[in-house]
């Protein structure tokens, strides 16, 4: 029950303040410390094929989760110390910034081409530069529906089940898919631990968050429940 209070509080931390800017500012973000302990250790241990890889993403789950386990038996197991870790833990999610992102893709679009793709720019992965009205819209979507399952379903998961440190080892796991999970000549044996172990814990919460969609579309007028089942049918490969 105490994660599951934890969890929720991060939810609402995040929903209602997000992570300020000048937060960003004075400290950066948790993403941006992880980040650099993996860039670190790729420069160091990207010359050992798989075997690297899969040391880099064991030190890094073992700092992210020793650090996180530390912030959370600190704070304490009491009302005070569960919300702490809830403030704490609010971090770790994207939901309110994931709103606003798309929201601005589609205020943009209302104003004209132009404007919704300078706001997709800083949201989807292709060049918005080549796409149409309904193309900018489809990327929009596209990345809201994958960022809704790795940066609200997933953490949420996770912090349920093993609190701060789930949603830290969670993030931390992403992040490295993100950085080093490619399959290019430099990434491909080298990131493949990390590139696993990603599709891994990301599995469950990417059937719930494909539930969460469902149960939306049956409470959002003008949306199909059915659409919504057939597509994840389809498409869950």
């Amino acid at each position: 029950m105490s994660f599951a209070l934890l969890t929720l509080v991060a939810l609402l931390v995040e929903a209602g303040f997000g992570y300020p800017d000048w937060l960003f500012r004075a400290v950066r973000h948790p993403v941006v410390w992880v980040g650099a302990l993996i860039s670190g250790l790729e420069g160091r241990l990207n010359r050992d094929g798989r075997r690297g890889g899969v040391v880099a993403l064991g030190v890094v789950l073992g700092v992210v989760g020793g650090v996180a386990w530390g912030v959370q038996a600190g704070l304490g197991t009491g009302w005070g110390g569960v919300v702490a870790a809830g403030v704490v833990a609010s971090s770790l999610l994207a939901q309110r910034s994931l709103g606003r992102h798309v929201g601005d893709v589609a205020a943009g679009l209302e104003l004209g081409l132009a404007e919704g793709r300078a706001a997709g720019s800083h949201i989807v992965g292709r060049d918005p530069a080549v796409l149409d009205a309904a193309g900018v819209a489809r990327a929009a979507i596209e990345s809201l529906a994958e960022n809704f399952s790795d940066g609200v379903v997933a953490p949420v998961l996770w912090g349920c089940v093993l609190g701060l440190p789930g949603m830290a080892l969670y993030k931390a796991a992403n992040t490295a898919d993100s950085m080093i999970g490619h399959r290019t000549v430099r990434y491909e044996r080298f990131g493949w631990a990390a590139a696993r172990f990603d599709d891994l814990v990301n599995l469950p919460a990417s059937r719930l968050a494909a539930v969460w969609i469902v149960v939306a579309a049956c409470l959002v007028p003008g949306a199909r429940a059915g659409g919504a089942v057939r597509a994840v049918w389809r498409d869950a490969g």
